[in-house]
């Protein structure tokens, strides 16, 4: 089998042809919102994007060159209201959406949890979670009948990892919400919500979280196969989680972590710490 062949059957699995996704996040090449793009694309949907201001659709003109790229700030309804406005007027109907979409102020670097701000928490919570809900409302008369709605999570919101600031509690938030979103579009609808809970990734956004690099670092060493999980991996599962294949899968958090999970007390780093606690 060729390549093209082999593309062509990843595509007819997915059964994702002619479908449309709206894509929101996008930030940059790296960013998971553009891998879980090139799958779909590959895949032979219709993929539409929305970015947060001019200035990053500016941004992304030469990455999403012929693309439908829309702008919308989610911490402002008014624009969520238009971009639902929007796709009425251009008939567009949506077979799924991707909300990759998170935001954390951290003015002073990473604190101590008890020290996060009412006004941090609120805003982080309004931009990675409540616009969740807040564009799914908007966008309910859009939606296909079988639509998937897919975000991203993290693979625990339970380890208290001081690199990451006081964002696990916002995704759990997010997380928690599947099951209550479900629900309610179930009166009228059979639309799915789940989320790829991912391991740390190597991504632009990342990358700016004061002392993530190092907790990636410690990732590698702690995954069994002592390989950091990939965007591209992220991106499979969404694009799986978003296809007609997985229509029996609802509220749920699909843990893309490549085993990290269980390997905490790998011999190796065990020994190392203890090593380093007798000298």
């Amino acid at each position: 089998m060729n390549s093209t062949d082999s593309n062509d059957a990843v595509a007819d699995f997915l059964s994702l042809r002619n479908k449309t996704i709206l894509i929101m996040g996008v930030a940059n090449k790296k960013s998971v919102a553009f891998a879980i793009a090139k799958v779909l694309r590959g895949a032979g949907a219709n993929v539409i994007y929305s970015v947060r201001s001019e200035s990053r659709k500016e941004s992304l003109a030469k990455l999403l060159h012929g693309e439908t790229v829309l702008v919308c700030d989610v911490e402002d309804q008014a624009q969520i209201d238009q971009l639902a406005a929007q796709l009425v007027a251009d008939g567009i109907t949506i077979d799924g959406l991707v909300h990759s979409i998170a935001f954390a102020d951290y003015p002073e670097g990473i604190r101590p949890f008890h020290e996060t701000t009412r006004r941090q928490f609120l805003q982080a919570v309004d931009i990675s979670a409540y616009s969740l809900i807040s564009v799914c409302n908007a966008l309910r008369d859009r939606f296909a009948k079988d639509a998937s709605v897919v975000t991203i999570g993290i693979s625990t919101t339970r380890m208290a990892s001081e690199s990451y600031g006081f964002m696990a509690p916002i995704k759990a938030a997010l997380e928690s919400s599947l099951a209550f979103l479900t629900k309610s579009f179930s009166r009228f609808s059979e639309v799915r919500f789940n989320a790829v809970s991912a391991g740390l990734l190597k991504t632009s956004a990342s990358a700016g979280i004061p002392g993530y690099v190092d907790s990636y670092l410690y990732a590698e060493k702690v995954i069994p196969r002592r390989r950091a999980i990939t965007t591209d991996e992220v991106a499979n599962t969404a694009a799986f989680l978003l296809s007609p294949r997985s229509s029996g899968i609802a509220a749920q958090s699909l843990v893309v972590d490549a085993a990290m999970e269980i390997n905490y007390f790998d011999a190796d780093i065990v020994s190392a710490v203890t090593a380093q606690d007798i000298d």
